[in-house]
């Protein structure tokens, strides 16, 4: 290692560890920029922001953030990452502080809002303690790794009043918006079936060599609630891969496409009633049933052909069919069938914007930032961000147990199924657990 880039490093955990020695307060504080006089921020007073999590999504967010937004500080468990954030956001990171344990960060006085781009098994448990700590939240999808941590997640932002984004950006496009209301509203007749993509699940991580830790990696912290494992790279940087710590794709990106599905449908605070395996293993076609009767197949790969044309796979939407027609929805795309079921659509100029730099968040962003100002709820809040992938989850159990379920989306449980209610949950590690919400 170079001499400059050594004092780099000394002069980065300095600061590093005088923050953290120095950031305790009192929890549950709700900063004075945020409530204004009358409980609203003024329309030209910044959002000062945490960042939980620096990796590569992180970076991508914090480049997109934008105003009133205000970077301040940020943590990761691996506290290299933030060295290399900080280093990669030259043209903003003047001025971050640095943090490893995301509880100091929550304790600083002067942060209003957190946004929160973890691997999914570490994410729930700090936007609770975020939702304890007085800030508002911003937090990636998928927005859970069980079931039973949404139900939490919602429960502890309605409790504390809290801003909540799900990181569903699809919720802020209008030519998702547009076909998805189009549907919900009865334009294309009754929906009769929708047709997904047929989303992959994780695999099984076990039994890999144990590796040298890292420097600055807190691995206590990374596994979080899972089983402390040795460590591997593979595990690291290679989780999503692995039911330990995520859903796979169907989590992933079924955490967009089915959401879209849940909105057309109007099912935003529901669910499917029925769900069953149409092969075995952890890929196989999942079928799902709604109490209004539509049947949602997720069985679409590779080439697809739509209104007599090939497509591009809707990973990020489905394709509805109706007594009237059909619409095709994919991100920041449609395609109704036949074209007079989408009368006067958005100017194209909606669509560019999702085009350009900052497509993939800047303006989802946006509307977290405003809601904040005005105390509304976001476009895809918690219940919607927890609700779209319970779906994901219910997809996955079905192939866990390889048969037919029946689901009531109220009481979010099985009908009669212990067996597979077990799947809801999964024990959390001593000393992860969710925070206490009685």
């Amino acid at each position: 290692m170079s001499p400059s880039k050594q004092m780099n490093r000394r002069q980065f955990l300095r600061r590093t560890s005088g923050i953290a020695a120095g950031a305790l307060a009192a929890p549950l504080f709700v900063s004075p920029s945020v409530v204004g006089l009358e409980g609203k921020a003024g329309a030209n007073e910044q959002i000062a922001l945490g960042f939980i999590g620096s990796g590569g999504r992180a970076r991508l967010l914090m480049s997109q953030t934008p105003a009133p937004g205000r970077i301040v500080a940020i943590c990761d468990c691996y506290v290299r990452r933030c060295e290399e954030a900080i280093q990669e956001k030259k043209e903003i990171s003047s001025g971050w502080d640095v943090y490893q344990d995301y509880r100091k960060l929550l304790d600083r006085r002067d942060i209003d809002a957190v946004i929160v781009p973890t691997t999914d098994h570490g994410r729930v448990r700090p936007c609770i303690h975020a939702c304890q700590a007085g800030k508002d939240i911003y937090a990636e999808k998928p927005l859970t790794l069980t079931v039973a941590e949404g139900r939490a997640l919602v429960r502890a932002v309605e409790k504390y009043g809290r801003v909540f984004q799900t990181g569903s950006q699809q919720r802020s496009m209008e030519y998702n918006r547009y076909p998805c209301e189009l549907v919900r509203t009865g334009r294309i007749g009754k929906v009769i079936e929708v047709l997904a993509c047929n989303y992959t699940g994780p695999g099984v991580c076990e039994n890999l060599p144990e590796q040298p830790m890292p420097e600055g990696l807190d691995w206590d912290m990374w596994c979080g609630q899972t089983r402390l494992k040795p460590y591997n790279q593979q595990l690291q940087f290679g989780w999503m891969g692995c039911r330990d710590y995520s859903g796979g794709e169907m989590t992933n990106w079924g955490a967009h496409g089915l959401d879209q599905v849940q909105w057309a449908l109007g099912a935003d605070d529901t669910g499917p009633v029925e769900i069953w395996p149409q092969a075995e293993g952890p890929h196989g076609q999942i079928h799902m049933r709604y109490a209004s009767g539509v049947l949602v197949k997720l069985e679409l790969w590779g080439q697809v052909t739509f209104a007599g044309r090939e497509v591009r796979l809707p990973l990020g939407g489905a394709i509805f069919v109706g007594e009237k027609g059909k619409m095709y929805v994919e991100r920041n795309t449609f395609i109704a069938d036949p074209p007079e079921l989408a009368p006067d659509p958005p100017e194209p100029q909606k669509r560019e914007m999702w085009e350009g730099p900052g497509w993939q968040a800047k303006f989802h962003i946006g509307n977290w930032l405003d809601c904040i100002r005005t105390r509304r709820r976001p476009v895809s809040d918690a219940e919607v961000g927890h609700r779209s992938i319970t779906v994901c989850h219910l997809a996955n159990i079905a192939r866990e147990v390889g048969r037919k379920l029946r689901w009531d989306p109220a009481a979010e449980r099985f009908v009669g199924d212990p067996e597979a209610d077990a799947y809801l949950a999964r024990p959390r590690r001593k000393g992860h657990e969710l925070p206490d919400l009685s």
